[in-house]
Order: C-alpha cells, then structure tokens, then sequence
C-alpha cells in the first residue's frame, strides 16, 4: 500500500506541535501508527477492530 498520502494525526493529550507522541493514520482496512520523533522510521500496522480493542484497554 502507498502510505505517502496518509494524513497523520496526534491525541489532542499530546503536548502541543513538540510533544513526543504517536501518530495515527487511518484508512478503510487498516490503522497506521508511527513514532512522531521517527516518521521515516517503522510503522505498526493494525486491523480497525484490532485499534479500538488497544484503545479500550489503555483507557481503563
């Protein structure tokens, strides 16, 4: 898949432009993360039902 058109964003928690967070694109089959520090760096690839099972556990 060409990811160059993703359009990547942070959690509004993060700290503002600078803050080191993770970054998230979405597209219809998949959720794309990476590390803001590293965006040339490797990315995590995970089904959509996959990424609201993580966000629900590192919620609690």
């Amino acid at each position: 898949m060409n990811t160059s058109r993703l359009v990547w964003f942070k959690s509004s928690h993060s700290s503002g432009s600078q803050g080191d967070c993770v970054e998230v694109a979405l597209a219809p089959s998949v959720v794309h993360v990476r590390d803001s520090k590293d965006r040339q760096g490797p990315r995590l690839a995970v089904s959509p039902a996959g990424w609201a099972d993580f966000l629900a556990y590192a919620a609690r």
